[in-house]
């Protein structure tokens, strides 16, 4: 004999052990404002909603709200790549405290944010996140007018809500935390590429290096530079060595990123040169895996996780729809040393 599925409770049932109307009971449980009800049959209500395993059926609530509680998030290559992933799990974080829930659209390196935008408000979204691994100028595409939308690691041509990192600070808390340990000799490997320039291929990469000029011009120091072609590991060992076979004297080394940075350990350890104690080794973006080389490599890291977060909270009115930049903090590890410790002066 099958066995009954037992009935789920109803708001009904509810209010009839609370002692109070399905109305009354309807106004605490959705909280809607405006109500006159006490706090002790708010508490009441809610203590006999949790006594029954009450839960609101969102159908019902999206019609009679006349909104879905669900969000979009549109993205090209971030729930496809480990660099920005963490930005899901900010979306994903602060949209469950908010009580929504979120429906994802990965469209890839090459498919269409516009066509995967309007799928996702087809199904009655309440608002639009647009997440860019790689952060640059995009055209936003057409939305319903009147519907939220904000754009996270990126900014659109048309001026929309975005939140980027801040890499202009970034950039001058690299080169403040080298010369605040005594550094003068400097070089960088991945200097500013003259494609970077463009804001359809970065919207921030200049910044970070107009942060660093900045700050080296202010202390009077102009660092050994080499461009590369690529911010990739073996592209950082091949630059790095010629960086060192040209410059002998640096005392540090600025890398344009981490998988650079990954590269100029290989470098040091083939031409057997110690990180920290031969140069000092510093980067952006804090990959997993800056904190597991040794010595942990020192970084400034990309918020991604806290710009998903502030992508929510800006999309649900919780903070302004206006252009945010997020602090990149620095992590400091055992990659850079002060030259003022004389246990720890170059070949020491």
């Amino acid at each position: 004999m099958a066995r009954s599925t037992p009935r789920r409770p109803t708001l009904a049932d509810v209010a009839r052990l609370a002692g109070m109307s399905p109305a009354a009971v309807s106004l605490i449980l959705n909280d809607r404002p405006g109500s006159r009800l006490s706090e002790e049959a708010a508490e009441r209500v809610r203590a006999a909603a949790k006594e029954l395993g009450y839960r609101p059926n969102p159908a019902a609530q999206s019609l009679r709200l006349g909104r879905t509680r669900t969000i979009g998030f549109v993205s090209d290559q971030v729930t496809l790549t480990r660099y920005a992933s963490g930005m899901i799990g900010g979306v994903l974080d602060a949209a469950r405290s908010h009580g929504n829930t979120v429906l994802l659209a990965e469209v890839g390196a090459h498919g269409s944010l516009t066509g995967a935008a309007r799928e996702l408000t087809d199904r009655r979204v309440d608002g639009l996140l647009i997440g860019l691994m790689a952060a640059r100028m995009i055209t936003a595409p057409s939305l319903p007018e009147g519907l939220p939308f904000v754009l996270i690691n990126g900014v659109t041509s048309e001026g929309h809500p975005h939140v980027l990192p801040d890499e202009r600070r970034a950039g001058q808390s690299v080169a403040a935390h080298l010369l605040d340990r005594g550094h003068r000799r400097i070089g960088i490997v991945g200097d500013l590429p003259e494609s970077f320039e463009d804001l359809r291929v970065s919207a921030t990469i200049h910044q970070r290096f107009i942060g660093m000029n900045e700050t080296f011009a202010e202390a009077g120091i102009t660092p050994a530079r080499i461009g590369v072609p690529r911010w990739e590991p073996e592209i950082g060992y091949e630059y790095a060595g010629r960086l060192l076979d040209e410059h002998p004297g640096l005392t540090a080394i600025v890398a344009g990123n981490d998988n650079v940075a990954f590269g100029i350990y290989q470098a040091a350890a083939a031409r057997r040169l110690r990180i920290p104690e031969d140069f000092s080794l510093i980067s952006f973006a804090d990959e997993e895996l800056a904190g597991y080389v040794r010595p942990g490599l020192t970084t400034a890291r990309l918020p991604y996780e806290e710009m998903g977060r502030r992508g929510v909270e800006m999309l649900l009115g919780d903070a302004e729809r206006e252009p945010t930049l997020l602090p990149m903090p620095l992590i400091t590890r055992g990659s850079v040393r002060s030259l003022s410790d004389p246990d720890t002066e170059p070949g020491a």
